[in-house]
């Protein structure tokens, strides 16, 4: 049996701060919230500025969207995968790809080397889309794909499988990530320069408003930028600031705001620190509902709403006792579901090791069921609403976080920002500070610096079939010697030329020379040779 050890020394008193450094009273009482209106600062639920949550009942007529994220290997055993989810109680899919998918290569290119299947599923063509979506109905799933320099190409695909199955694109229901300005900043998954990428953004609403009503067009993800280091505060001003530079993108392209912006949706991470993620999800609904109506002039009520999904803290995971695990995402998945996240992602305990097992899915699912069914959490709408500490944590948030926008914005806005390096350089600071706190003891990681055991009890993860890079480039020779080659190259042309000129659509091409059989590379290849590709100012 392994002996525990208890590093610590004994706890002195010490002001207590946030995770975004802002300070934490002892006591909270009616002196903390002095001059405050709470038709100001709350209104009703459902109501504008939205703090309660975006529906008048949120969770009491029914919970929210339990989305597991999975994908591994080949398209076969990642749909193997999503069978499972949802014979458990799944009740929308959420999609990983692998890092040559998301970087817009095929598995057969030498950069994909030893990456294929590893970090998610290889997505080569419309066919492996095909495989990954065999046997559900999507029609009646919700999926949500995390995909975001390519992600044009992904959608795409769904819809031409969705038309195989005779299902009509009104009836597609789903989130499809397409954030890429948080690439630049945190997570590195770009493909093209800004600006190009920023029009492909653009024209994925435009071709989502006239193709697929219901689709969520873009998902703004502070959750990579919060796994970078990004403290709370940081998460939100970025993710924000991201999103308004995408509004001004659409309204610049010629789109009014009442019709794209009810499609746009965010994507944040919860951590452990129950308080200061229930008062941030708050302080984010706020500022976004008055950004939507002051700045751009909103008039439709959805307009204003943020609605958001949310993945507990990968990033808070740890190898040392797995099992300690479970009890942070129950925690972490605790405060979304407080802070009225529409959907929630609970990982899986064994992720800090490897991919999760069927076992460690399942368990990971289980929680968010324990929190709907067995607690109290959905019985009231707003549980914490007049909370002391909560509504005062929520106005010292919001407050931080508009100071850091407006950095951005005498910046030039996001865009300008990202080229200067600032949103980078602020989160590297922080994540600098958090190792600081955690190698000195300051921050407690239980398992890691204290209450750590002599020896780690064995642990046999989840491993990926190294055979399936081979069975992928095999299925692509086949692929490329029995489509059409000619109409493959017609529709790449067409796709170039549209891409060289600065009013059409990008997407109808696309999407012809997915029909015809062309490769998630040789379509990002052809926007290559008309955009580039970006290297950052730092690569040098």
């Amino acid at each position: 049996m392994a002996r525990e050890r208890d590093d610590s020394t004994a706890d002195a008193p010490k002001t207590r701060t946030t995770e975004s450094g802002l300070p934490v009273a002892a006591v909270h009482g009616p002196d903390a919230l002095a001059g405050w209106d709470p038709a100001v600062q709350l209104g009703a639920p459902g109501a504008y500025p939205f703090t309660r949550g975006v529906y008048p009942t949120m969770y009491t007529g029914r919970p929210w969207t339990m989305r597991q994220y999975a994908g591994f290997g080949t398209a076969a055993e990642s749909n193997a995968r999503y069978r499972q989810l949802i014979a458990h109680g799944t009740t929308g899919l959420s999609v990983a790809f692998d890092l040559p998918t998301q970087m817009g290569h095929d598995s057969d290119t030498p950069l994909a080397s030893g990456e294929v299947g590893k970090v998610g599923v290889a997505v080569d063509s419309v066919e492996d889309m095909r495989v990954l979506f065999d046997g559900i109905p999507l029609g009646e799933v919700s999926t949500s794909m995390t995909i975001n320099a390519p992600a044009a190409l992904l959608l795409l695909m769904y819809q031409l499988v969705a038309e195989e199955q005779g299902i009509p694109a009104d009836r597609l229901t789903g989130t499809v990530q397409n954030d890429v300005l948080k690439e630049y900043i945190a997570r590195g998954t770009y493909i093209f320069p800004p600006k190009p990428s920023l029009r492909l953004v653009a024209d994925t609403f435009r071709y989502c408003a006239a193709e697929l009503p219901r689709w969520n067009t873009i998902s703004i993800s502070g959750y990579h930028m919060a796994e970078a280091g990004a403290t709370p505060v940081q998460e939100i001003a970025f993710t924000l600031a991201n999103g308004i530079e995408y509004v001004r993108t659409a309204r610049a392209a010629g789109m009014d705001v009442d019709d794209f912006a009810p499609r746009l949706s965010f994507f944040f991470v919860s951590r452990t620190t129950l308080l200061e993620e229930v008062a941030k999800f708050r302080a984010a609904r706020r500022i976004w509902a008055r950004v939507m109506r002051d700045e751009f002039g909103a008039r439709d009520p959805k307009s204003l709403m943020l609605r958001f999904h949310t993945q507990t803290a990968g990033v808070q995971l740890t190898a040392q006792q797995p099992e300690v695990n479970l009890v942070r995402v129950a925690v972490q998945g605790l405060a979304a579901v407080l802070g009225g996240t529409q959907s929630l992602h609970t990982n899986a305990f064994d992720e800090a090791i490897a991919l999760p097992t069927e076992k460690s899915a399942r368990l990971a699912l289980r929680t968010q069921q324990v929190l709907a069914y067995e607690t109290d959490v959905t019985a009231t709408v707003d549980p914490f609403a007049g909370s002391y500490a909560i509504e005062s944590m929520t106005d010292a948030v919001e407050e931080a976080a508009r100071a850091l926008m407006t950095r951005i914005e005498d910046r030039g806005g996001a865009v300008a920002a990202i080229e200067a390096g600032f949103q980078k350089g602020e989160i590297e600071r922080s994540a600098y500070r958090i190792a600081q706190e955690t190698d000195s003891g300051d921050r407690v990681v239980v398992g890691v610096n204290r209450y750590r055991l002599d020896e780690e009890e064995p642990y046999e993860p989840l491993r990926v079939d190294p055979a399936i890079e081979a069975q992928q480039v095999r299925r692509l020779e086949r692929l490329r010697a029995e489509r059409d080659g000619r109409a493959v190259e017609a529709a790449l042309a067409r796709l170039r030329s549209t891409a060289e000129g600065t009013t059409g659509n990008v997407l109808p091409p696309m999407k012809d020379a997915l029909r015809a059989r062309a490769t998630v590379g040789e379509v990002c290849g052809a926007l290559r040779e008309v955009w580039g590709t970006y290297v950052p100012a730092d690569a040098f």
